[in-house]
């Protein structure tokens, strides 16, 4: 039998990050060896790889949004945390989120609803950071930066900061219904 704590933030935001850090080196010291972070600008991204220390047995990955999501060519990940993060030997991965881009243009054009907007809207009935969480975890399994079937240690939040971790069974988005919530250790209760 596993007996892990759960914490609840009173609420959602970037206040919970540093008690979010602090969980993740928690989860090395459990023996966890992959870690998916979500991070918009790289800040929050390159304070893991800094209070990781980055073990050479460790792989951070921190994912980004995609050129252009905010904007015709516009990258929001900022220059700086890109080398802290790969300085420090974690990865950075930019990449069109799972449940938005293509579903919501359409359904935004025509009026309608598609499958990944469902499953969003059904992920965040568990908060915004847990439906982040699982897919940054099938976006670094689609890049090839985890493996699939591993046990990996997710960090997302709502708009700005960290404010959920758990512990999630990696899938590429191609296996979405393979893939597992095995813990969460925080979230926010609102």
């Amino acid at each position: 039998m596993i007996t892990r704590e759960t914490y609840y933030f009173p609420k959602p935001g970037p206040e919970n990050t540093e008690f979010c850090l602090d969980l993740l080196e928690k989860a090395v010291g459990l023996g966890y060896k992959h870690f998916v972070t979500a991070s918009t600008t790289g800040a929050s991204g390159a304070q893991a790889a800094v209070r990781l220390q980055m073990a050479p047995d460790l792989n951070l990955v921190v994912v980004g949004h995609s050129v252009g999501f905010k904007g015709p060519n516009i990258d929001e990940f900022l220059p700086e945390h890109f080398q802290e993060i790969t300085c420090r030997g974690g990865k950075v991965l930019k990449a069109t989120i799972l449940t938005h881009s293509l579903d919501t243009a359409i359904a935004e054009q025509f009026k309608g609803s598609a499958s990944t907007l469902l499953i969003a809207n059904t992920l965040r009935r568990l908060g915004q950071g847990l439906k982040v969480c699982c897919e940054i975890v099938m976006e670094a399994a689609d890049a090839g930066l985890i493996p699939e079937e591993e046990e990996v240690v997710a960090v997302g939040g709502t708009a700005r900061g960290w404010d959920t971790v758990a512990v999630i069974r990696s899938a590429a988005s191609k296996r979405f219904l393979k893939l597992s919530v095995l813990e969460i250790w925080a979230k926010p209760r609102g």
